[in-house]
C-alpha cells in the first residue's frame, strides 16, 4: 500500500543524516573522529544520585507501574527548587508535573493545547522540537528571526500583524540551543505584556538554566508573577545532573496548561520507571555540588576551545551558558553554508560538528560545537583545525565559490 501519512509529509528529511552518515563511515574506516556534533554529556551522575537508584532498584514493590503525573516526592522537589532558586512558590499538586525529559513535555503539550491551523511563533533558529513539536501536532509555525543584528520585538509585532489566524502560542528558549544567547528578566517583563495583550501562550524552555558560566545565573519567565496567567516553563535533569538516558523532566507554571499535559499524558504513559523518580528525587534534595563540579568542567572546555581556535585563526564568540558555542562559519567557507562546511571538517579535520541550518535556515551562518570531549580530545580536535585551516589544500574549490 503507498499511502502518504500527512504528518510525516510535514517532516523534512533529518538535514544531520549526511554528517552522520559520514562519521559513521569514517569511523568504520577505523579513523579518529572527535565528535562535538551532539549535546550530550560524557560525564555520569553523581555515585549518591546511583547509588539511590541501585538501592531503590532492590525494591520488589517499584517495579509496577508508576505515577503518569509523577510520583509526589519529585513534584516536591520541583517545587522546592524554584522556591530556592527563583523565590517562586509552586503548588506541587496542580502547578508541575514530571515529564520523561522536557522534549516529550513540550511535544503532548503542544499536541494538548493546538487545533489544526492554529498559528505558532518560534524562533529561528531553535532546537528542532520546538517548531516540529507543533507541526506535528497540526500547527502552522511562524518563524521569527533571531541573532546579530535581528530586532527581536520587532519581529515579533510583524509576526503577529501578518499572521492568519492570530498565532496562539510562543516558543521561548533562554539560555539558547543553538544559539548560547540569554536574557533577563526585563525581557520576560517584556515578552510577557507583550503576550498578555495579544491573547498568546507561552512556552518557555529552561533545560540549561543551571548550565552557566560568567555573571548572574539564569533567570526563570516564572518569577513574572504575570506569566502565571499564560506561561508553562520547561526544565530538565538531563544536563544539570548529567542524566540524560534518564529522561526527567518538568513542565511548571499556568494550572490550565498543566492541567492540559497532566490530560494527555494520562492517555500516553504511566510515567517513568519508579527508581529513576527516587534518584531523581535524591538529586535535587541532596548535595548540589556536583552541579558546581557540572559548571566548572565545562567552562574549562569552553575557555580551552574558545581560545584555542582564536590562536588557530577561528573567532567564536563565548558562550555564557549552554554546553554548546555558536559558531560562525570562517569568511573563506561562508558561501558553502553549514552542511557542506561540517562535511568538510569532518573529511579533513576529522571533527564533527552539527549544522545550523539544522536548527532553522537562520543558522545557516554557524556550526553549533559542543563542549562533550574532555580538555585533551578537545585540543587534539584544535591542532587539527589549525592544520586545516592553514593548509594549502584546505581552500574550497574553484568549482564550490
Amino acid at each position: 500500500m503507498d499511502h502518504q501519512f500527512h504528518k510525516i509529509r510535514r517532516l523534512p528529511p533529518y538535514v544531520f543524516a549526511e554528517v552522520n552518515a559520514m562519521k559513521a563511515n569514517a569511523r568504520a574506516a577505523g579513523e579518529d573522529i572527535i565528535d562535538f556534533g551532539m549535546g550530550n554529556p560524557d560525564q555520569p551522575p553523581a555515585p549518591h544520585i546511583i547509588e539511590k537508584l541501585r538501592e531503590i532498584t532492590l525494591d520488589p514493590k517499584v517495579h509496577r507501574y508508576s505515577n503518569s503525573r509523577g510520583i509526589p516526592g519529585l513534584r516536591k522537589a520541583q517545587s522546592s527548587y524554584y522556591a530556592r532558586r527563583f523565590g517562586v512558590d509552586v503548588d506541587p499538586e496542580t502547578e508541575t508535573i514530571v515529564t520523561l525529559g522536557s522534549k516529550e513535555g513540550l511535544a503532548n503539550l503542544s499536541s494538548a493545547i493546538t487545533t489544526p491551523g492554529d498559528v505558532i511563533l518560534v524562533p529561528n533558529p531553535s532546537y528542532p522540537i520546538h517548531p516540529f513539536g507543533f507541526i506535528i501536532a497540526g500547527a502552522a509555525v511562524r518563524n521569527v528571526p533571531v541573532g546579530a543584528g535581528e530586532d527581536f520585538f520587532s519581529a515579533m509585532e510583524r509576526a503577529v500583524q501578518h499572521s492568519v489566524p492570530k498565532p496562539t502560542a510562543l516558543v521561548l528558549n533562554f539560555p539558547n540551543n543553538p544559539t548560547a544567547e540569554c536574557v533577563d528578566l526585563a525581557f520576560y517583563e517584556r515578552i510577557v505584556d507583550f503576550c498578555l495583550f495579544h491573547h498568546i501562550y507561552i512556552l518557555s524552555d529552561l533545560a540549561y538554566g543551571e548550565v552557566y558560566f560568567d555573571g548572574n545565573p539564569p533567570p526563570s519567565i516564572l518569577q513574572i508573577r504575570r506569566a502565571w496567567d499564560i506561561a508553562v516553563e520547561f526544565t530538565s535533569l538531563s544536563k544539570t545532573y548529567n542524566m540524560p538516558g534518564w529522561r526527567i523532566g518538568f513542565a511548571t507554571g499556568n494550572k490550565r496548561l498543566i492541567g492540559a499535559l497532566t490530560r494527555v499524558k494520562s492517555y500516553l504513559d504511566y510515567g517513568a520507571f519508579t527508581p529513576i523518580q527516587v534518584a531523581a528525587t535524591a538529586a535535587m534534595n541532596g548535595d548540589q555540588s556536583c552541579v558546581d563540579d557540572m559548571r566548572a568542567l565545562y567552562k574549562e572546555r569552553r575557555d580551552v576551545l574558545i581560545s584555542g581556535l582564536a590562536a588557530a585563526g577561528w573567532e567564536i564568540p563565548s558562550p555564557a551558558a549552554t554546553m554548546f558555542s555558536w559558531a560562525p562559519i570562517p569568511d573563506q567557507y561562508k558561501h558553502l553554508g553549514s552542511i557542506e562546511f561540517s562535511k568538510m571538517l569532518l573529511d579533513r579535520a576529522k571533527v564533527a560538528v552539527a549544522p545550523g541550518i539544522g536548527f532553522g535556515e537562520h543558522g545557516d551562518g554557524h556550526v553549533r560545537i559542543g563542549l562533550v570531549e574532555n580538555v585533551h580530545r578537545t585540543r587534539q580536535a584544535i591542532r587539527n583545525i589549525r592544520a586545516f585551516l592553514s593548509s594549502s589544500d584546505s581552500e574550497p574549490s574553484a568549482e564550490n565559490k
